[in-house]
């Protein structure tokens, strides 16, 4: 039988391991790494927008591609 005291200790084991946790993410430095700059940060996102810019031009190539052939594609010797 389950004793209600052992419960108790037990729901405080979690409590604590769950604060602790958070305790250790609080304790954590700040990342440090490479800090862009500016400058940086706008050329990643002036790069990032023209790849997108340039997939999604892709994208829509192949689809008019698609509507212009057609099901003829469909209709070849084997």
């Amino acid at each position: 039988m389950v004793d209600k005291q052992d419960l108790v200790d037990k729901q405080d084991t979690v409590d604590k391991r769950d604060l602790g946790d958070k305790q250790d993410l609080a304790d954590k430095p700040e990342r440090t790494g490479i800090v862009l700059t500016e400058e940086q940060r706008r050329s990643r996102r002036a790069r990032s927008v023209a790849i997108a810019l340039a997939l999604a031009a892709l994208v829509i190539l192949f689809y008019i591609v698609t509507l212009v052939k057609g099901p003829a594609v469909l209709n070849r010797p084997l």
